[in-house]
Order: structure tokens, then sequence, then C-alpha cells
């Protein structure tokens, strides 16, 4: 089972807001007395080497401090809020785990996403609570798709709202009109199935692979309203809108726009050859 890293975060952020907010408006007043009385027992506390200073050192060991728990959540609240700020309202990184976004994404890209460009959510709610842009044909998307609605995926937007699509003979029609696709290249000897081309789909241009020996899956869908179509790049190596279904408006979480870092596996070195626009 994966983990809901929104909503642990949410519950430290709030968790250790809480339990300093706490300690400041009930228990930390209190020590702050009885430390300002046994000062004001000993006036010369604070002159090193004299008699009040010893007797208030000694008396001071018996005042009640500050709990370790308040001591972790005033140092770790401040650093929590801003990753939570950050992450849930600006911008998110995600690291890409299948091919089936071949050639625009590898797997060991690390990606980062806008998480503001579809409007300010509520994390862990999903909530928009401001509108800003919708989707457009062409964008990369991160979203909850709807058999595991609790997962990331990220697609390519093909479908919006209204629009006909339909896929034959490996050809992508949206709204009965053809979506280009011109062929750059085929794979070296011995991986000639695979052929890579520049696909255009509204104003966007973006590389495209198909594997010429897999069946096309022929299909014609409508969009339905509040909701978006989705395909991978890789185009016959996907698992899609063509499967599980078109993506609800709600379980959208931004949109992909650069890769900042390659990394294969923990014992690779890191790579920055891939950093980029995400097209």
């Amino acid at each position: 089972m994966s983990l809901d890293f929104p909503l642990i975060l949410v519950l430290l952020v709030f968790g250790t807001g809480l339990i300093w907010l706490g300690d400041r408006l009930f228990l930390a007043p209190a020590r702050r007395r009885r430390f300002d009385a046994l000062a004001a027992q000993y006036p010369g506390w604070s002159d090193e080497g004299s008699e009040d200073a010893k007797n208030f050192l000694r008396l001071a060991e018996e005042l009640p401090r500050e709990p370790t728990l308040v001591e972790y959540s005033r140092s770790f609240f401040p650093v929590l809020a801003v990753v939570f700020v950050l992450r849930s309202f600006i911008a998110e990184p995600f690291q890409i785990p299948s091919s089936s976004m071949v050639p625009t994404l590898e797997v060991g890209d690390y990606i980062l996403v806008n998480k503001f460009t579809y409007g300010i959510r509520l994390p862990v709610l999903r909530t928009k609570v401001l509108n800003l842009n919708e989707p457009e044909r062409g964008d990369v998307m991160v979203f909850f798709p709807p058999h595991m609605n609790k997962t990331y995926y990220i697609k390519r937007v093909i479908g919006l709202p209204g629009d006909v699509v339909s896929y034959r003979s490996k050809r992508l029609y949206v709204n009965g009109e053809h979506v280009p696709f011109e062929p750059l290249a085929v794979m070296p000897e011995g991986q000639s199935r695979y052929q890579v081309g520049m696909a255009q789909l509204g104003e966007q241009n973006h590389l495209q692979q198909v594997d010429l020996m897999r069946p096309s899956r022929d299909f014609t869908v409508t969009v339905k309203p509040g909701h978006y179509f989705m395909m991978g790049d890789n185009r016959d190596n996907s698992s899609d809108s063509r499967v599980w279904g078109q993506v609800s408006e709600r379980d959208i979480v931004g949109k992909a726009f650069a890769i900042w870092m390659h990394w294969d596996s923990l014992f690779s070195i890191p790579s920055f050859d891939r950093v980029g626009a995400i097209n």
C-alpha cells in the first residue's frame, strides 16, 4: 500500500504547530512566571560567582523545563510549514517510475510539477478554491487515475470535456481531425519495430513512440463533462484512459513542466544531461 504523503505532511504540520502553540499559550507563561519569581528572590542572580547566583542556579535546576516534544515541534514546525506550502501550492517533485511516457520522459527522470497552473486546491481534500487555467490538449499532466485514486500517474492530455477521441490504425483523431505525426527515426537493427516521431496536438509539438508490431486497439470515445482523456507518449506500451477510463477534474494534481535530474538507480551517478522543459 502506497503512503499518503500529503495526508502525512498535513498531520505533521498541524500536529507540531498545535503542540507549539498550545505550549506558548498555556505552559510557557507558567514556566516564565516561576522563573521570574525565583529571579526576584535573588536580585543578584546575574552576577557570576555571587551568592545569589549560586543559590539561583541551584534552585533553577528544579524549575520545569520545556518538554522534549515541544522542543522538537518548535524546531520542525517552520521547516514543515515551508515544505507544506511549496509542495501543496507551488511545485512538487516526482520521479518517473515507468516507460509509458517514453521518449518524452524516461524511467529515472526527476520532474517538477506546477501545482497552481490549473488552480489552487486544498491538499488531501482536492477541492479547488481558486480557478486559474484549464488543462489544454498536449499538456503533460500528473493526476490520480480512477482505478488507483491515491497513486500519482503522469500522461498527456489528449481529449478535453466534450471532445470525440478516435484511434484507428495507429492514427489519432480529435473531433474528426487527424493529429499529425511525422516519423523522425526508426530504431537500430533488431529494434525496428519502434517508430519515433513528432506529433502535433493543438499548439503543442511532442515526441511520440509507436510499436509497429502491436495491435492499434482502435476505439472512439466522447469525453465526459469535467473529465479528461489521457494517453502515454509510448503509445502502445501505456496503461491510460483506454484501459481505466477518463480522469475527473477533481483528481488533477498539476502540470509537469521541467526535468531537473536523471537518476537510474541508487547505485548509479545522477545525471543532469536531460535537464530542461517538458514538451
